[in-house]
């Protein structure tokens, strides 16, 4: 249940405690940041990803800088109780009908095994979520710059393949790096034809996203989802590890989740959003809205590992447990229940561990703390993309965000 704005909550970080605040508004974020001046006296700036990251910012109450005029402004509130929102997939069918058709066309090799391979994810029975949403930010985007014409350029339509393309590439490599012999329901690629083949099947899907990239022809672009290559390859080397103190470890692990699944969301909303608009406050709304999705539907996808059956969600449930991985539930856990911590540094290794953490974890409240903390994630994700103008893409992504909260696979 969504908290009333005038009873917001301050997240703490560094305790994972929450603290009634009558009169601030919530600033959590993974963009990096240090004082500067804003509206109302407080000081926020941000700066460039080679900075700290720091992750926790309570500043007074004060309105956003506005892109679309003030009396046209819904806010959040209103747009959720007066406005019947558009279905984010039908709204984006039409642009996705040939996504996988697309996709394939860029695969393809003269090889039938490679072929295979390549091909096997892309059966068109995904959800297809991050093409989803860039292609309704794309044109979101396409009637805030220029209210004449709404299509996707080429340039947006390639961007929404590629996000996909990288997407899967990762499937299959993480697959390699966790053993996993199920993904949608389906044996996985290394089940099936080994890890050798597995890896260098989707080293062939990263190769011909670069290559489709490159077509765009925008050195920007490029530079931008190149970032997220980067950002998957860090986040899982910070999968490997662990941190001893425990205010750092919730750092790392919101830091990990937007490196391995909200940049590859954020920066191809960027990359759509740099393709029909020059302004930069506009790139960070497009960055911004994908960063804060992409972040609440990891925190859902780690919570529905406690709460879901392994046959809805197409994997064994549990599964981070058993690959000595501290998600949000467990870390909120750990706070009622310090036994956790020793089973966190040792990654849930020895005999029992993961049953014992699984049963501290449904004692505690830490499914609820995980599951509020996605909803402030969808609630800023909607402030951003509120700002700007009026459409029926721009509303299926705010409906979106309920999507995410409320999904169950």
């Amino acid at each position: 249940m969504a908290v009333p704005w005038r009873h917001c909550w301050r997240w703490s970080i560094t305790n994972c405690t929450k603290t009634r605040l009558s009169n601030y508004a919530v600033f959590s974020t993974l963009s990096p940041r240090r004082p500067g001046p804003i509206a109302g006296g407080a000081q926020q700036e941000v700066l460039p990803s080679t900075h700290p990251v720091n992750f926790k910012y309570t500043f007074p109450r004060h309105k956003p800088r506005q892109l679309w005029p003030a009396s046209q402004l819904r806010c959040c509130k209103k747009i959720h109780s007066d406005t019947k929102l558009k279905d984010p997939f039908s709204l984006a069918q039409k642009d996705l009908a040939h996504l996988y058709d697309d996709i394939k066309k860029e695969l393809y090799v003269s090889g039938a095994e490679l072929r295979s391979l390549c091909d096997y994810y892309f059966d068109g029975k995904g959800k297809a979520f991050r093409p989803m949403i860039v292609v309704l930010m794309a044109r979101a985007l396409n009637i805030h710059s220029n209210s004449k014409g709404t299509d996707l350029l080429p340039g947006q339509r390639s961007v929404a393949m590629i996000a996909e393309m990288i997407h899967t590439a990762s499937l299959v490599h993480d697959d390699v790096i966790d053993g996993s012999d199920q993904r949608r329901g389906k044996s996985t690629i290394n089940d099936m034809w080994g890890e050798r083949k597995a890896i260098l099947a989707g080293d062939f899907i990263l190769s011909a996203a670069s290559m489709a990239l490159a077509r765009i022809g925008n050195t920007t672009v490029v530079s931008v989802l190149s970032q997220v290559i980067e950002d998957l390859v860090r986040g899982e080397f910070m999968q490997m590890g662990s941190k001893e103190n425990e205010n750092e470890r919730f750092k790392h692990y919101l830091d990990k989740t937007f490196k391995k699944t909200a940049s590859l969301i954020a920066n191809s909303c960027r990359a759509v959003s740099i393709l029909v608009n020059s302004d930069p406050e506009v790139h960070e709304i497009a960055f911004q809205y994908g960063k804060n999705v992409g972040i609440a539907f990891q925190l859902v996808d780690d919570v529905l590992d406690f709460t879901a059956c392994a046959a809805h969600l197409g994997k064994p449930s549990a599964a981070d447990l058993k690959l000595g991985l501290a998600t949000g539930p467990v870390l909120f856990a750990c706070q009622q229940f310090p036994e956790l911590h020793s089973m966190i540094m040792r990654r849930f290794s020895s005999q029992g561990d993961v049953e014992r953490a699984w049963q501290y974890v449904l004692e505690s409240d830490g499914v609820e703390q995980t599951s509020y903390l996605a909803r402030h994630y969808c609630d800023e994700a909607v402030r951003q993309v509120s700002r700007l103008r009026p459409s029926p893409e721009r509303d299926a992504l705010i409906r979106l965000t309920e999507m995410v909260l409320t999904r169950d696979k």
